[in-house]
């Protein structure tokens, strides 16, 4: 089952921060797909069974946090 999850993600200001963070979370298992908006801070996550926690992890690797 796809489920949609939107994350706020703080420390994003360009459009190479989008891509560090998308890049990051589509590689996760389950994702189908990522996009980020850095005018926003908002990033949504298309997928089935994603963990936040991986999620989150998976930010932190890109440089940037998942505002809680």
């Amino acid at each position: 089952m796809t489920s949609e999850k939107t994350y706020t993600v703080t420390g994003m200001s360009c459009g190479h921060c989008e891509l560090s963070v998308r890049e990051e979370i589509e590689e996760l298992a389950g994702v189908e797909s990522a996009q980020a908006d850095h005018t926003t801070g908002q990033v949504v996550v298309r997928g089935s069974e994603v963990d936040d926690a991986v999620v989150r992890a998976a930010v932190a690797q890109a440089g940037y946090e998942v505002a809680s």
